[in-house]
């Protein structure tokens, strides 16, 4: 069957994105919408080096703590869902600005709480912002690169939100002795500002471009790429013709679950749920159980606590040069083995000690932590671009439920069972997502279009 005009323009133009190289084209982008993401990270992590603080100054419970870190996460929820909705409809780069600018905003509003009511609405409206800049920056990125080079040109972007995390550990251990808890609010919020005025400028997905039909657009970017980088547009051979309906569908929340995505989508819904589950709960916890259960000062327990997110940089730098080789699926089924079998050992035989803890536990997290990126690298990769940021937003989902429910349960296990229970619960779970994983379809060097119909 001849395919029609349009059909062919739009598949003569993902041709041509598949042989741009990375080029300074891109930095622009990535710089921009990493920083983005990296506040993302200092937004979301902010809160855990206020609460010791917090704990003492406001008297507050286990509980309240506990639905402190939660209410963020049950915002995310909502801006996953708003904002990878906007994305199909407005565009990558619109969506992720409004994010951002929430999380600005929502940040000032954090540092001028009076009492933990007003901060529990301002993190949860500040999630809400969260929760829709990261699946859609996934979107984004993903859609700027080629297959051959995919896996490290998205996990380099992705070494930007545990850098963040890193820093907000490295900032809060400073910071929040110095100058008390309302400081890390403070200096979450002012580059917020900043970088929303950057994010508006950035260049639109061609990819999603196409989807739309808007094919002038999509040309004029992907001219720039071609100038930047030296690819004549005439060289380019032809892909295979996208699907007629790829630009008139507009899919809504179900599509994920239509027959033939329905599989991928539930797989990727349980990686997510175990990886975030025990990666958010160890988290946001630390400081916390460090200064309560273990009795650590105030500065020792937070720099113990900063040290997960170095683990987890140091995992994601060395996925980033290993997944295109090793895969995404053995990476997964491997890094979620080895964090069960750690936090079994902490489980069974080292939450004795603060020492055993800050070892083990920060090994473990950062394992965990660059399952956590690869996700981020391979949902984009099973849905085409017509669904692509709802996809992504729906999986990210179930880390906001995972993470909305793990941290009140600890609180609830610590004070009934103990942190060793903890730690077995976080090692189950982590099997549960290493035979999860065994069912991933692999997708390293494959083009976007040649993944998903």
């Amino acid at each position: 069957m001849t395919p029609r005009p349009e059909q062919a323009a739009a598949g003569a133009l993902l041709a041509r994105l598949e042989q741009i190289p990375i080029s300074r084209w891109h930095a622009r982008p990535r710089i921009v919408m990493g920083s983005a993401t990296f506040l993302d990270a200092f937004s979301a992590l902010s809160l855990a080096f206020a609460l010791p603080v917090l704990t003492a100054l406001w008297h507050l419970k286990p509980q309240q703590i506990g639905y402190l870190i939660s209410s963020a996460y049950v915002g995310q929820l909502l801006g996953a869902f708003l904002f990878t909705w906007l994305a199909e409809r407005i565009g990558r780069v619109p969506s992720a600005t409004i994010a951002v600018a929430i999380m600005a905003v929502m940040s000032l509003g954090c540092a001028v709480a009076r009492g933990f009511d007003a901060l529990l609405v301002c993190r949860l409206v500040q999630g809400i912002g969260i929760g829709g800049e990261m699946p859609v920056a996934a979107a984004y990125i993903s859609e700027l690169s080629q297959a051959r080079t995919r896996g490290r040109f998205f996990l380099v972007y992705e070494i930007i939100f545990p850098v963040g995390l890193m820093a907000t550990g490295q900032a809060g251990a400073w910071l929040v002795p110095a100058f008390g808890w309302k400081a890390i609010f403070l200096v979450g919020a002012v580059p917020c500002f900043f970088i929303t005025a950057l994010l508006a400028r950035l260049p639109e997905s061609p990819r999603w471009l196409i989807s739309r039909g808007r094919m002038p657009q999509a040309e004029a970017i992907l001219h720039q790429m071609e100038s930047a980088c030296g690819v004549k547009p005439s060289l380019a051979p032809r892909s295979p013709t996208p699907p007629a309906s790829a630009a008139a569908e507009k899919p809504g929340f179900a599509a994920p679950l239509s027959a033939f995505y329905r599989k991928r989508t539930l797989i990727v819904w349980t990686l997510w749920a175990c990886a975030y589950f025990v990666a958010n709960s160890l988290n946001n916890w630390m400081p916390s159980l460090y200064t309560g259960v273990y009795h650590l000062g105030l500065r020792p327990a937070l720099r113990a606590a900063s040290l997960t997110n170095v683990a987890q940089v140091i995992l994601v730098i060395i996925a980033a040069f290993s997944i295109d080789r090793a895969g995404r699926r053995h990476w997964t089924v491997a890094a979620f083995f080895v964090c069960a079998v750690l936090l079994a050992v902490l489980g069974i035989a080292g939450a004795r000690t603060a020492t055993s803890v800050i070892a083990l536990g920060t090994l473990s997290y950062g394992v965990v932590g660059s399952v956590n990126a690869v996700l981020y690298l391979y949902t984009p990769e099973i849905y085409p671009t017509r669904m692509r940021a709802i996809g992504t937003g729906l999986a990210t989902a179930w880390l906001r439920l995972a993470s909305a429910v793990g941290p009140s349960l600890v609180g609830v296990m610590v004070g009934h069972g103990g942190v060793a229970l903890v730690f077995l619960v976080f090692a189950f779970i982590s099997l549960a997502g290493a035979a999860a994983g065994t069912a991933m379809i692999e997708t390293r060097r494959r083009a976007l279009e040649a993944l998903s119909p």
